[in-house]
């Protein structure tokens, strides 16, 4: 088990001294109405010490093996969770580059990635997807620019968060790329992506549930940030939901799928005080 909440982890004791207060109450009660001797309430004493203690363990064992939570954003129900996006009910996520590529070569788009995965075993005809891509009257208005110099891959430039709807998916503008194909995004363009997705899916989702991954995780270069950890490429997407006041109604939920490779850089114990 890896130890990503500490042992005396101030949430953690906090948690815990509710629970002793509530059993102190309970004790307390007790105490008045049942008449022990000295003598036992020393054992009685200690089977206490020793029962709180063992609570507190369990606590701290499942706070480090959490693989999932459910929190409440301004009254919209979020969850994190391990899983495979592709096995989820409602519209999903998948994040392309600025040029929305379809190219599956491992150059342009590694086939190992969600985003390959999608092309290869959920699209069945990647140049008709090409075409209404290309035909889209949305898309247009979201064209920043055009890459003449582009050698390989398609030339036109969206902007970062802007989204095109596939079906039951929503195929997501998210990553720049540089002359060598490697995705990279600096910090600014990441949030304001991210503000900007959430008022597209704020326009499309219609009281349906959202399931995305944890986008940035793994493949996306962060100019001027050499050391961005999952846990906060985690935080700032749930800091930019609750900013975006998008308000998803019951049934409707926002899933946030984690990658099973990458459960051990997640604290999810930790994700109940973030908001």
């Amino acid at each position: 088990m890896k130890r990503k909440v500490k042992f005396f982890d101030t949430s953690l004791f906090k948690d815990f001294l509710y629970i002793l207060s509530t059993a102190g109450v309970f004790f307390s009660f007790f105490s008045i109405i049942i008449d022990v001797s000295n003598k036992a309430k020393i054992y009685v004493g200690l089977a206490l010490i020793i029962i709180l203690f063992i609570i507190y363990l369990g606590m701290w064992i499942r706070a480090n093996t959490l693989t999932s939570i459910e929190l409440s954003v301004d009254n919209s129900k979020v969850i994190v969770k391990i899983g495979n996006i592709f096995n989820e009910p409602g519209l999903k996520v998948i994040a392309f580059n600025e040029y929305f590529d379809t190219t599956v070569d491992n150059e342009i788009i590694s086939q190992n990635t969600l985003n390959g995965l999608y092309l290869n075993t959920i699209v069945p005809d990647i140049e008709e997807l090409d075409r209404l891509i290309e035909q889209s009257e949305y898309l247009r208005e979201k064209n920043e620019s055009e890459n003449a110099t582009r050698v390989k891959g398609k030339k036109k430039r969206y902007r970062l968060g802007t989204i095109h709807q596939n079906d039951e998916y929503l195929l997501t503008a998210f990553s720049r790329f540089d002359n060598n194909n490697r995705a990279y995004l600096y910090m600014n363009d990441y949030i304001s992506l991210l503000l900007n997705f959430w008022n597209e899916v704020d326009i499309i989702y219609a009281g349906r549930s959202v399931v995305l991954p944890l986008m940035g995780s793994g493949i996306t270069r962060f100019k001027e940030y050499n050391n961005v950890t999952d846990q906060e490429l985690l935080e700032l997407l749930l800091w930019s939901f609750k900013i975006s006041r998008i308000k998803f109604t019951h049934p409707s939920t926002v899933t946030i799928i984690i990658h099973s490779s990458r459960k051990d850089k997640i604290n999810f114990y930790k994700l109940k005080g973030v908001l």
